[in-house]
């Protein structure tokens, strides 16, 4: 298992560590896709190697963060 908590910086910025994780996995991805979009299954399949989430944590995590719009109310 790879570790990321000393590439993530501490900012205090009210994120948790799964939401960095996120973020930065969203971000490591999508340059390797050449700034395209990344699919929800492909990005949870790459956070799941740093930690587990279920797919809809994952979504509900991911429209919080404004990367998606949520279809929950």
């Amino acid at each position: 298992m790879r570790t990321l908590c000393s590439n993530l910086p501490d900012v205090r910025d009210g994120l948790t560590r799964e939401e960095r994780v996120v973020l930065y996995v969203l971000s490591e991805t999508q340059k390797e896709r050449g700034d395209r979009n990344v699919p929800t299954a492909m990005l949870w399949g790459r956070v799941c190697e740093y930690f587990y989430i279920s797919p809809e944590d994952l979504s509900a995590m991911l429209a919080r963060l404004g990367a998606r719009k949520s279809t929950r109310e």
